[in-house]
């Protein structure tokens, strides 16, 4: 492995994400360790974490390695993913949302009747 300070914390990460669901019944080890990676990795951490996948010796544990044919590759289109539609670009329902220039940081406050 081309090991770099980064790709051996990648490596450590998914690892230790592994054990964790070692802990778990067998029946959902390989979907909670994609899951999780799904989820919580941005783009670039799933493309480096690919290359690595690639390198024979990376030093993935065999449930990452079983779990890599879950993990969505960066680039793929994604048919689960939220806010892709159609909604996102109208604005949701009643004018609300980013799309119609509401802020994503500001405090969900009913609005009540003047």
């Amino acid at each position: 492995m081309s090991e770099t300070s980064t790709d051996a914390k990648l490596v450590r990460m998914a690892n230790q994400i592994a054990t964790f669901f070692l802990s778990q019944p067998e029946s959902v080890r390989v979907e909670g360790v994609a899951t999780h990676i799904n989820k919580f990795w941005e783009t670039r951490m799933r493309q480096r974490f690919f290359a690595l996948i690639d390198e024979p010796d990376a030093g993935f544990l065999p449930l990452v390695l079983e779990a890599a044919d879950s993990i969505k590759r960066p680039g793929e289109p994604d048919a689960t993913a939220v806010g892709v539609g159609r909604e996102t670009a109208d604005g949701a329902t009643g004018g609300k949302g980013p799309a119609a220039g509401e802020s994503l940081s500001e405090p969900s406050i009913p609005e009540t009747a003047s």
